[in-house]
């Protein structure tokens, strides 16, 4: 195992210096490079310097590739940190698993007003209310600049100081475990931001062969991939190991170009498993993916990749033309109610069928026989489906209440692993939208201009697209706590704590079996009766009242616009209310 401290892979540097900093001023030592195209300090090093960067071939001095720490920005010198300095309070934990939980989506600097982990940490028992298991982080890693999403990252190991930086997460970490919830971080493998990328300075971690929709792509299969991969790796074990994290958020795994036999996203499982004996807790990968391709999902043994689950856009976008009948785009194959039938059944919409967005015949079908339904992670709203729209809007710009819960009840009493987005639970009203601050004006305007174009074919005005890099588009996405206090929005809240509930103690609804699950349905009337078991979810699409069939039972809950969802219940049908949604058992 490589001793990383003042050590960096510089395999086609001639020369390299240490640059230490302290209150005296910078001092700069030589390095030798190893048989391992490692270079290490020629000589030992009495210092009490804690911030320090490299001079490669005269050039810099730029940051650590494994920096931990970034107290000046991604531009300036990395800090020594050593994480093993936090008492860690979350001994009992012993972790969950992600079959039968719930995850909660949120990004740290519009999850709060002040925009930090401490902050966030004070909203844990909201969470812990509403049911919440697994609380998924949108990225951390350092960027460029004093806000964004966080996919422009540069240097993966380090927590970006606005947050709070690495001390501040492990307390984020402890907190949630002590509230008895864990934590997913969501990392960015598959490239890096346009502004304070400085690792090729130091070795090809880029591929010049491929590229994908963000520019270069890691290289992973090329001459010299083995350090690249590691790089990779010891990156996600950070997460796992350093800061207790719970489960890693793989985004767009379709852009990891990788031609190798052993593929770097089952090569990581396995680490990843390895790393679970040892620690004796559930470590969960959760792929974001584009490709409707089930071997991500299966396990080693049988020839897959082995992660734990994926994304499930296609739930998405059934629920959302369902309720919206928006078909712009890559909407417009889920027009029919049909295609949430099938979705809610086998898992995806296309699983082999045409695409018509694509032009091609798209996904590969799930065997469901042996497949878990948990494998699958769902959601109504979530980042991407917001933040990729026009204006930032969400479902509550769009749908009444009794719609909104319809939403929450696909999503949370379906047969997937539910994931919710920061705020949906009370109906936000504030948008989120695509936000940046590249310090370089000339590259925000490219990111702006380059995004309208990416989405042309979704019918975006670009009249009405919010300037990303105004800060005023970053204010208006940050959540607006006060709004669970106004009538309306309570309502809301108190149905997502119900359906936490009924989730919590109706195993008819967790059970990971997709043959515990039919789907009825009428096309022409609207209207859906989803079976979980003896749990029966039935749903009026329709702007009008009509019976749906049901076996008699107990109503258990029950949500409409009108807040008066069952108009009259017969032995074997329920006079529904417009855009409502009965659970009966």
């Amino acid at each position: 195992m490589i001793d990383h401290r003042f050590t960096v892979w510089a395999p086609t540097a001639t020369q390299v210096h240490l640059v230490l900093s302290d209150a005296t001023g910078q001092t700069e030592h030589e390095m030798r490079r190893g048989d391992d195209d490692w270079w290490r300090p020629a000589a030992g090093l009495t210092t009490s310097a804690v911030d320090y960067g490299f001079r490669v071939d005269g050039r810099g001095p730029f940051p650590d590739p494994r920096s931990r720490q970034q107290p000046s920005g991604v531009h300036g010198l990395s800090r020594l940190v050593d994480t093993g300095d936090h008492v860690w309070a979350d001994t009992a934990w012993t972790g969950r698993q992600l079959a039968g939980s719930t995850i909660y989506e949120l990004h740290i600097g519009t999850f709060t007003p002040e925009g930090t982990l401490d902050s966030a940490i004070a909203r844990l028992p909201h969470l812990a209310s509403i049911g919440v298991d697994f609380v998924e982080v949108l990225p951390v890693n350092a960027f460029n600049g004093t806000h964004n999403w966080g996919y422009d990252g540069v240097l993966w190991y380090a927590v970006h100081e606005g947050y709070g930086g690495p001390a501040a997460y492990q307390r984020f970490v402890d907190a949630c475990h002590d509230a008895n919830m864990g934590v997913i971080q969501d990392v960015v493998y598959n490239h890096l931001g346009p502004s304070g990328n400085y690792l090729p300075q130091f070795a090809p971690y880029l591929s010049e062969a491929a590229g994908n929709t963000w520019g270069a792509s890691l290289n992973l299969d090329g001459h010299n991939s083995e350090p690249v991969r590691r790089y990779i790796i010891d990156n996600a074990l950070m997460w796992l190991q350093d800061y207790h994290v719970d489960g890693l958020r793989l985004d767009a795994v379709h852009a990891l170009r990788d031609s190798r036999a052993t593929h770097v996203l089952e090569e990581l499982a396995l680490e990843v498993s390895v790393l679970s004996a040892a620690v004796g807790r559930p470590l969960t990968l959760i792929a974001e993916s584009d490709l409707n391709d089930p071997r991500l999902i299966t396990s080693r043994e049988a020839g897959g990749y082995g992660l734990d689950a994926q994304w499930s856009d296609d739930f998405h976008h059934a629920v959302h033309v369902a309720l919206t009948v928006e078909t712009t785009g890559y909407y417009a194959d889920f027009e029919p109610l049909g295609a949430l039938a099938k979705v809610l059944t086998v898992g995806f919409m296309h699983d082999g069928t045409f695409s018509s967005f694509r032009d091609r015949h798209h996904g590969r079908r799930i065997d469901t026989e042996r497949m878990p339904t948990s494998r699958l992670v769902v959601a109504s709203q979530n980042h991407d489906q917001i933040g990729n729209r026009a204006i930032g809007d969400r479902l509550t710009a769009h749908l009444d209440t009794g719609q909104l819960a319809i939403a929450a009840a696909l999503t949370l009493l379906g047969p997937y692993t539910p994931m919710l987005f920061m705020g949906e639970e009370w109906a936000a009203g504030t948008p989120w939208q695509f936000f940046t601050s590249h310090p370089a004006p000339e590259l925000g305007m490219a990111t702006a201009t380059g995004r309208i174009a990416e989405f042309a074919r979704m019918g975006w005005d670009p009249s009405v697209v919010p300037d990303p890099q105004d800060p005023a588009t970053f204010e208006r996405s940050k959540l607006d706590w006060s709004e669970i206090d106004q009538p309306q929005h309570a309502c809301m809240l108190r149905f997502y704590r119900e359906l936490a509930a009924l989730r919590h103690s109706n195993a008819d609804v967790t059970d990971p079996r997709f043959s515990s699950t039919t789907v009825d349905y009428d096309e022409t009337d609207a209207w859906l009766r989803l079976r979980r078991g003896r749990t029966q979810i039935l749903i009026n699409f329709a702007p009008v009242a009509q019976l749906l069939p049901a076996t008699a039972g107990e109503v258990l809950l029950s949500f409409a616009t009108d807040g008066h969802p069952v108009v009259r219940t017969q032995a074997d049908s329920i006079l529904l209310a417009p855009h409502a949604v009965v659970v009966v058992r």
